[in-house]
């Protein structure tokens, strides 16, 4: 999801992240019966909205020995890895089955000790289910150990409000407002006859989600990596996608197009709700954010459009299970259960993160899928028909700290505390301390 960082940097509202907090105590599954002596609890710890609920209830309905707990839904993906990264260096508190984002996964590879091998429990088998780079993503460099399960992959739209949009005298139809920006500067452009139109409202929520969607386009066109190269070099300031990514986005600053809404903040929540914005970069996963944060009230008045430049890919995640826990071989099953195709489509129907699995992806539920929240946007010929065709972005062992200190050069732009120049300046030095850590 996702992967959200999936980047992802797929993570949302913060207001739920007490769930995931509030019981660590707990992880690993405090219950210390086998299936054999009687019910045995499942913790899955996930952040952001994998669309899990009505899967958990048909798993356990066939199995009924089994019961399921989910933490984190909602949570911040900022909060929860590094709460996951200490559950596992102590050696307790982790759920039995763990959600890992993309940017984090060569994070824990380093420390594969800290998982079971997939491989070792008949996962080999399942290579078919998974897009191939998908796949290959949850091995270790050795390719000897299977971390994580693939659970779905990003695609890239833009989301907009068609009632903002008629507000400002643009097209509200999906296919004229995708022909409004075949590019970035084209999607300025609107913006600004947006701006123009003296609605009382952004046109776009906040430039680091944008900023976040060009830098993953940009390099998933060319180099194939964002802040890391593929020997793990930091590249923040020798990779040309990203320094083209900061400009584009500070010429979307400069016309003062952003709500400054920062992204998954209570701010950010409530603007949602209160109609303050017209676009939204927006992966696959992100429509789920949407409704969830939008509410009832805004069903049918968002749409989705292309995403201006060349495709893109953001988010996606895994499902590992970490030898932590107590009931190892029921944690296994349950994540290839949801992991699985049939899997992925309901979790896609339930929250649109769209699915890693090619038997998924050409499945009618998914190729004929409409959104109703969305106006009935065609969500599986937005997102799924080019799926298999997505290019993968390589990201290093510390893509998410590193990222967090660029984009947190962007805000300070963005709320006009630096220079686009000293803000550059901060992003690559603090990025080689983030690095370093």
């Amino acid at each position: 999801m996702a992967t959200f960082t999936r980047r992802r940097l797929a993570a949302v509202a913060l207001i739920a992240t007490t769930a995931l907090l509030g019981t660590a105590a707990c992880g690993g599954g405090d219950d210390d019966k086998s299936a054999a002596d009687g019910p045995v609890t499942l913790t899955v710890d996930v952040f952001g909205q994998f669309g899990y609920d009505d899967l958990y209830k048909e798993y356990m309905a066939s199995h009924p020995n089994v019961k399921i707990v989910e933490r984190g839904t909602g949570s911040n993906l900022d909060e929860y890895s590094p709460k996951l990264t200490q559950w596992l260096a102590a050696g307790k508190g982790a759920g039995d089955v763990v959600a890992i984002e993309e940017g984090l996964l060569v994070e824990y590879k380093a420390n594969p000790q800290n998982f079971v091998n997939l491989l070792d429990h008949g996962a080999a088998d399942l290579k078919g289910n998974f897009l191939d780079w998908k796949w290959n993503q949850g091995l270790t460099a050795d390719g000897k150990q299977l971390i994580g399960l693939g659970t779905d992959v990003g695609g890239m739209a833009m989301c907009y409000r068609k009632d903002l949009f008629a507000k400002a005298g643009l097209p509200t139809d999906r296919d004229a407002v995708s022909k409004l920006w075949p590019t970035w500067q084209d999607y300025i452009k609107v913006g600004e006859q947006y701006k123009a139109k003296n609605t009382g409202t952004a046109f776009l929520d906040a430039a680091t989600n944008t900023f976040n969607t060009i830098l993953l386009q940009t390099a998933g066109n060319s180099t194939g990596y964002s802040y890391y190269d593929t020997s793990n070099n930091l590249v923040v300031d020798s990779n040309p996608a990203v320094k083209q990514a900061y400009d584009t986005t500070l010429d979307i600053i400069d016309s003062g197009l952003s709500g400054k809404y920062g992204s998954w903040s209570e701010e950010w929540v409530s603007a949602f709700k209160q109609s303050k914005f017209a676009t939204i970069a927006c992966p696959a996963w992100m429509t789920g954010v949407i409704e969830g944060n939008a509410g009832p009230a805004a069903k049918g008045k968002w749409d989705i459009a292309k995403i201006p430049g060349n495709g893109g890919n953001w988010g996606g995640s895994f499902l590992a299970v970490p030898k932590q826990g107590k009931h190892q071989a029921e944690a296994i099953e349950l994540a290839k259960f949801l992991t699985s195709a049939k899997g992925q489509i309901g979790a896609f129907k339930a929250k649109g993160p769209l699915p890693s699995s090619p038997q998924a992806l050409d499945d009618p539920a998914i190729v004929d899928s409409k959104n109703a929240y969305f106006s009935d946007a065609p969500v599986g010929q937005i997102f799924a028909t080019g799926a298999k065709s997505l290019k993968p972005v390589y990201m290093g062992p510390k893509n998410q700290a590193v990222r967090t200190e660029v984009e947190n050069a962007v805000r300070t732009v963005e709320l006009g505390q630096r220079s686009p120049e000293q803000g550059w300046t901060d992003a690559v030095n603090n990025a080689k301390k983030a690095a370093a850590k």
